[in-house]
């Protein structure tokens, strides 16, 4: 049986969380991508609580192409987690290779103060 390109993703998203655990002192950074936005947020798994998020829907300006749209959305979220002192991070892909929109997420929140 042939898998679908979103079952194979789930397949990795899966061996991924095996081995990624948002703690208090390090939470994970968890980033979905659709076909229209990307979406990022921050999560304590001990606590169970989201601590940050933003997506394309938080920004003033969500419009031109998708990687500089995700890099503001990399940048408005490393914003808003140094205001509530949150710097170092585990990034959590969600099964998404690490290219495009993805990629530019993460370079945007390294270069905001995240560190990962």
């Amino acid at each position: 049986m042939k898998l679908s390109k979103n079952q194979r993703r789930i397949k990795r998203k899966y061996r991924i969380r095996k081995k990624i655990r948002g703690t208090a002192e390090m939470p994970r950074l968890v980033v979905f991508r659709s076909n229209r936005h990307i979406y990022a947020q921050i999560v304590d798994d001990t606590a169970a609580r989201t601590l940050v998020a933003c997506s394309t829907h938080n920004l003033d300006d969500s419009t031109g192409l998708d990687s500089t749209v995700a890099q503001s959305v990399g940048a408005k979220l490393a914003e808003k987690a140094t205001d509530k002192n949150i710097s170092p991070v585990v990034f959590d892909r969600n099964g998404y290779y690490y290219h495009g929109r993805v990629k530019a997420l993460a370079d945007a929140a390294r270069a905001g103060g995240l560190k990962f």
